[in-house]
Formats: C-alpha cells, structure tokens, sequence
C-alpha cells in the first residue's frame, strides 16, 4: 500500500494549508511555490487518478468539476482570466502523482516563472 499523496495529507489535517474551495469531491488550495501572484491548486479528493489523462478516461465529470472549480477561482481573484496547467510525468514538472490543475492569474505581460 502506498503512502497518501501529501494532499490528501492537506486535506485529512496531517499536514497545515488553506483550503480555500472544498466542493466535497475536490478541494482547492494556494500553492507553497507560487509562480504567478495567483497560483492555486485544484485537486479531486481521490487518489484514484495520477495524472489528467488517466482522469480524463476515468471521471470525465470529475474532470469538468475541476475546470469549474479553477474558473470559479478566477472569477473570484483574477477577473476571470486565468491559466490552467496540468503537468503529467516527471520530466515536465509533476512531483506529486495525485492529480491536481494549476490556476494562474494576474500575470505580469503573460510571463511565467518555472513554467
């Protein structure tokens, strides 16, 4: 058995962050990293999916309440306008194989650090 990915550790408590969206399938959280001056997480609370490919074949619902979930988030912090990145396998960034979007907002002339 594998140990729990560090958000559902987040989210069970084991481990402090914002929770800032809970829809109670997935849950929405500012990033420790921050590459833009909004950059949150998305995250389906199952582990069940590694990556956005597997979910998309999975839980195709799931994935839709995700997208809404990230434009809710930018409605609310950055007028609506926003970046979505997934990143899927480890040569492109992915540390942690539990599924999760990335919202960017209010970027300064469309420039992204570490992306």
């Amino acid at each position: 058995m594998t140990e729990p990915s560090i958000f559902t550790r987040i989210l069970s408590g084991d481990i402090p962050g914002e929770i800032v969206v809970d829809t109670g399938t997935v849950f929405a959280i500012r990033d420790i990293n921050p590459q833009a001056p909004l950059h949150m997480l998305v995250i389906p609370k199952t582990e069940q999916y590694r990556d956005v490919t597997e979910l998309a074949a999975g839980d195709p619902a799931l994935l839709a309440e995700i997208v809404a979930v990230a434009k809710q988030i930018a409605d609310e912090h950055a007028n609506g306008e926003y970046r979505l990145i997934f990143n899927t396998g480890p040569s492109v960034a992915q540390s942690v194989f539990h599924v999760h979007a990335h919202v960017l907002g209010n970027l300064e002339e469309n420039k992204l650090v570490g992306f």
